[in-house]
């Protein structure tokens, strides 16, 4: 008993220090618009594109773009989960009962919207830590008008914003295989059309 004790402790300090690393997505559960706790097990075996959404701002109509995805790979295994932020510019005002409210009315959205979070900093969703740290910042677009913009004003704040894998800007977008895994990563000036290429791809 003697010699076993010392071993046990040995490790669960090895624990404490090293704790176990989340494999999937599948080990998270988050709250949806109810405030309920949803496993993301429950996802298991679907094409998933997560995303962080704000109601205000210059990427909104993406809304639109998202929600013709999911009509036509839906039936196909396909799923998307939106998470509004309001860390962006404060683009995601109210409540998230008000964001749906204004999803549904503008865009006539009929995928899954989950509890308001934050994806960056102390308070962020563990989810996000764990997509981030699979997949880094890709890149803005350049040549897109916002893309330049975004480029420019985070360059101000910090010249090396772009060697980071914290989330940059609302609409960024991960693409998740049906064994968990996060796949692709795309920032919001990243084509729509490219991302429904590499959906229906995986389906």
């Amino acid at each position: 008993m003697r010699k076993i004790l010392p071993t046990l402790i040995l490790a669960i300090l090895a624990l404490i220090a090293h704790p176990i690393q989340a494999q999937s997505i599948y080990d998270f559960t988050v709250k949806n618009d109810e405030g309920k706790d949803v496993s993301l097990a429950d996802y298991k075996g679907k094409v998933l594109l997560i995303v962080n959404t704000a109601t205000k701002c210059g990427f909104t109509p993406q809304y639109k773009e998202l929600e013709a995805l999911y009509e036509k790979y839906h039936a196909q295994g396909f799923e998307i989960l939106d998470f509004p932020c309001n860390q962006f510019g404060q683009q995601a005002p109210g409540s998230i009962a008000e964001i749906h409210q204004f999803c549904t009315a503008n865009f006539n959205i009929q995928f899954p919207q989950f509890d308001k979070i934050d994806v960056n900093g102390k308070n962020e969703s563990p989810l996000y830590t764990y997509l981030k740290s699979q997949k880094s910042f890709g890149g803005f677009n350049l040549k897109d008008k916002l893309g330049s913009l975004l480029d420019g004003m985070l360059r101000k704040q910090d010249v090396d914003y772009d060697k980071k894998p914290s989330i940059k800007w609302n609409f960024t977008k991960f693409l998740i295989d049906q064994q968990g895994r996060v796949v692709k990563r795309y920032e919001p000036t990243d084509s729509m059309e490219k991302v429904g290429k590499d959906i229906e791809q995986m389906l």
